[in-house]
């Protein structure tokens, strides 16, 4: 780094929270920092050392902010972003490393990427492209002809937005309509479904070689819809069956012309073995590269990315990383960085309502072993179960040597935290009475879920019970073992039922008389939230 690099700025797309760590690293190189955004009020707009607003598609408006202080700029950079195109658009322009505009343009359209997958031979899903104007076409011509299960994506966009499963022909029309609505190009693709466990691939490319800096399984749930409820890093998927998916990931990147900065996979290994969902041109968002890889190897991996766009060696990346036989006749030579720990990120999420409060954070964050307490939602928001992955309430990151301690800490965060509901909500009142919505048959899910056995046991010991006395605690209900067939179920916060009932206690320990089977028909549906809401309601 030369004498006046603290002079120079790095230009950095993006002024949300997936920047912190892009804005810090800057400054420990040495760099001022320009950020843009068109939100003005964005989480990172008060650390940039300059701010601009800026849409972040308008490539020409960031060209010429670019150009404006061009003896000034040293590097162009995003991370966690759907904008590494622009990125590309503006480093092509100004001489600056980054991957080749078209290759990041293969890696942002999923209609382009998908047709590079093809023709290299890449495996992923067989699909075609839907446009507004092709809906018609389909009801009227190939629908009958169709099999289902399909998976819909927006072409261009990220955080499963619009993204969905379609189940059958009943619910085509609605679930296209949706992803198509959510992609600034009026595009999606429509693809056959891939079964098996998925993962979150991060990596660095430069001078031909391709490290691996976060190898990480991701938490599915909640059908039609995939929202991933945390990751853990380093997998613990089979090591002979990582390496496959690594090989498969790079033979991905080659295909769409990727050679310098930072690539993301999202892969699955299905029963015909990998199978690629997509690639990014960027670092991962969902808290992977900013955080959940650094704690679990000690490399700062946004620094290490930043190097490689000012033209530097990423010395630090070289001297941790260590080859990996990853296959003959790679496009790359493959390395990876072993983790020293293990990070788990767990998020929790409401069922539908407005925000009353949010208790308990400051118990989740005292928590051994947690790094990070990130609530998204607070009182007076709207919430609502999330059909993408903007819209869970907030993150949990917790750190242990130990892989099984690392996973129950960030659990255990989790479940301490409440989001407390507004009373007499027409959306929470429609969920606890388990109303559907159109085209989402099943979803969204009861808190817990039980089988129906089990559920039988619970419901009918309420209604030999009959009331519930006025104040009563109700974790000490003599229950015969009712509890016990739920007790190895949890919600999606990461609570049992007796757990719930014993916070329900602590928050509540006035309280009216209840109907037994209302009162159970509550927590079943919405957990500990269903059965708070059920008291202040009245």
């Amino acid at each position: 780094m030369s004498e006046s690099a603290d002079e120079k700025y790095i230009l950095i797309l993006g002024a949300g929270l997936m920047q912190r760590p892009s804005i810090e690293a800057a400054r420990e190189l040495g760099y001022r920092t320009l950020v843009v955004d068109a939100n003005p009020a964005a989480v990172c707009v008060p650390f940039a050392d300059r701010f601009e607003q800026v849409d972040l598609k308008d490539r020409e408006a960031l060209v010429n902010l670019a150009g404006s202080v061009r003896d000034k700029l040293a590097a162009v950079f995003t991370a966690g972003t759907d904008f590494s195109a622009s990125v590309s658009y503006v480093a092509e322009k100004c001489g600056f490393r980054a991957h080749s505009f078209q290759a990041a343009l293969n890696a942002s359209d999923k209609t382009l990427m998908r047709g590079c997958f093809e023709k290299a031979g890449v495996p992923s899903p067989s699909f075609v492209k839907v446009g507004r104007g092709d809906i018609a076409m389909y009801l009227k011509e190939g629908l009958d002809k169709m099999s289902f299960p399909k998976v819909v994506k927006p072409a261009d966009n990220m955080g499963a937005r619009g993204c969905r499963l379609i189940r059958g022909a009943d619910e085509f029309l609605h679930s296209v309509e949706v992803a198509v609505s959510y992609s600034r190009t009026g595009k999606a693709i429509l693809e056959d479904f891939m079964d098996g466990p998925e993962f979150s691939i991060d990596a660095l490319l430069y001078d031909g070689t391709l490290t691996i800096t976060g190898f990480a399984d991701r938490h599915i749930f909640y059908k039609p819809y995939f929202i991933e409820m945390g990751h853990t890093m380093p997998s613990v998927f089979d090591e002979d069956k990582k390496k496959e998916l690594v090989a498969t990931f790079a033979r991905g990147i080659a295909s769409l012309g990727l050679t310098c900065g930072a690539a993301k996979a999202d892969i699955k290994y299905t029963s015909s073995g990998p199978m690629v969902g997509e690639i990014a041109a960027r670092l991962s968002g969902g808290y992977m590269s900013g955080w959940t890889f650094p704690y679990a190897s000690g490399l700062n991996l946004t620094k290490e990315a930043m190097r490689i766009a000012l033209g530097e060696r990423p010395a630090l990346l070289e001297e941790r990383r260590v080859p990996l036989d990853a296959g003959a006749g790679l496009p790359f030579k493959v390395y990876d960085v072993p983790c020293l720990r293990t990070s788990a990120e767990r998020a929790w999420i409401s069922i539908p309502g407005q925000v009353k409060e949010v208790l308990a954070l400051g118990r989740a964050e005292t928590e051994p072993y947690v790094r990070n307490v990130m609530p998204r939602t607070g009182a007076g928001d709207k919430v609502d179960f999330p059909r993408n992955n903007v819209e869970k309430c907030g993150n949990v990151i917790a750190v242990s040597e130990r892989h099984d301690i690392a996973v129950q800490a960030a659990e255990h965060a989790v479940s301490s935290v409440v989001i407390r509901l507004e009373p007499e909500n027409r959306e929470t009142d429609t969920f606890l009475a388990g109303t559907g919505q159109f085209c989402e048959e099943g979803f969204p899910p009861d808190a817990f879920a039980l089988p129906e056995d089990a559920g039988k046991i619970v419901l009918d010991y309420a209604g030999r019970l009959g009331r519930i006395g006025k104040d009563s605690p109700c974790s000490k209900i003599d229950d015969g073992g009712i509890l016990k067939v739920a007790e190895n179920i949890s919600d999606y916060n990461h609570r049992t039922l007796l757990e719930t009932l014993k916070l329900f206690d602590q928050l509540c320990p006035e309280h009216p008389e209840f109907d037994a089977v209302e009162f159970f028909r509550a927590a079943i549906r919405g957990g500990l939230q269903g059965l708070l809401y059920m008291r202040d309601s009245r």
